[in-house]
């Protein structure tokens, strides 16, 4: 006969690990149930739809002002006042004041050559001087003596040259003029680009002493192609931007479209010139939009807002956290901005000023699409390349 009691105590264990078991599955699935019924609930009274769903855009806004229409094209970087500076005097190299890099001031002391053998050059020729001024008073002494006046102004003039002291007085000029030479200055506030010399290196005339660019006034030399010359004119817009600072665009006027064209690049040069300009350097190439032509009070936004839908153009407005796309007519471009023109039935233009326009995650919107936004686009970017030339 089976022993009920092993039994008992065998089987009661698992029966009540099993009822807590379905318990449990039974609670959770309860909320579950009842979190699906709320978040019905909250669809069903109007209710945000979960962040999680939410897509990222980057806006613009939309804006009234002045489009530019402009040529893109490349050009040099210079000063306007670099200077190679020369020894105008034979000499030893005494004390070098700078190093490459150095910034300096107007008429700073660079480079001092020895002084000692200028300054004996004076003395002699002092000493010179001090004897043509006897020579000169024997000449014209004896003459006022004899006949009792002064001499006459031929007199003194062939007495000046008979003596030498005419000559001699030059040669203590340039003796003088030699002593200041042999102290190198900054003509002009700038940097030093390149020294040539060490202490006590011996140097003739007319040798390389260092190189001073100033970096206060740049310009830029840009080839502009024949076609396109027409369209730019002085006192224009240019905005200048290099590889060393895509993002640090600065603002520059045309100052001169010079008149010759190079006939083997069939391309003209136009003068842009820039101040505080940071990022800029002579001798870097730079990426340069110059004014062409400016479409005044006109409705715009950024060019990569504009996307086509079925053949047609149009632009995602952000309206209560959605992305409603609305249908324009695109008028003129500059590649940073494009003009939106009236409906053609409604004479109304379907973007209005301050609109929020999605300009990036949005090539593959719908309409009324929840989004967010995560970032505000302030600056417009400079076109990648290419001549851009007005309708």
């Amino acid at each position: 006969m089976p022993d009920f009691s092993v039994i008992r105590r065998t089987l009661l264990p698992l029966l009540t690990s099993g009822y807590f078991a379905l318990s449990a599955c039974a609670k959770g699935d309860a909320k579950a149930a009842d979190s699906a019924q709320r978040d019905s609930s909250a669809a069903a009274d109007g209710g945000a739809t979960p962040t999680s769903l939410s897509l990222p855009v980057a806006v613009s806004e939309a804006r009234d002002g002045d489009l530019i229409l402009t040529v893109t094209t490349t050009g040099q970087v210079r000063s306007d006042a670099e200077a190679q500076l020369k020894s105008e005097v034979a000499g030893t190299v005494q004390s070098v004041l700078v190093r490459p890099g150095s910034r300096v001031a107007k008429g700073e002391l660079l480079v001092r050559l020895d002084p000692r053998p200028l300054d004996l050059a004076i003395q002699e020729a002092e000493a010179a001087v001090a004897e043509a001024e006897v020579r000169f008073a024997d000449y014209v002494v004896p003459d006022s003596i004899v006949t009792g006046k002064a001499p006459t102004p031929e007199q003194r003039r062939i007495a000046l040259t008979r003596s030498g002291l005419g000559t001699a007085k030059v040669r203590l000029e340039k003796a003088k003029l030699d002593r200041e030479r042999a102290n190198i200055v900054a003509p002009f506030a700038g940097m030093v680009d390149k020294l040539d010399v060490a202490p006590g290196e011996r140097v003739q005339t007319g040798e390389a002493i260092t190189t001073v660019v100033s970096l206060a006034h740049l310009r830029i030399e840009a080839n502009v192609l024949e076609h396109d010359i027409p369209l730019i004119r002085e006192g224009g817009v240019a905005i200048v931007s290099s590889a060393a600072a895509p993002d640090a665009a600065v603002r520059g006027r045309v100052t001169a479209v010079l008149p010759m064209v190079d006939s083997t690049t069939r391309a003209g040069r136009v003068y842009v010139r820039v101040t505080g300009a940071p990022g800029l350097r002579p001798g870097m190439y730079a990426d340069v939009r110059l004014e062409a032509q400016r479409l005044t009070k006109r409705r715009m936004v950024p060019a990569a807002a504009v996307i086509e839908r079925d053949g047609r153009p149009l632009v995602f407005v952000v309206k209560d956290g959605r992305a409603q796309w609305v249908y324009i007519t695109p008028g003129r471009t500059n590649g940073v901005e494009t003009e939106v023109l009236p409906d053609s039935a409604s004479g109304v233009i379907p973007v209005a000023p301050g609109d929020q326009v999605i300009v990036s995650g949005h090539l593959t919107l719908t309409h009324d699409a929840p989004v967010r936004v995560i970032q505000a686009d302030t600056a417009l970017t400079v076109p990648a390349g290419g001549v851009r030339r007005p309708k």
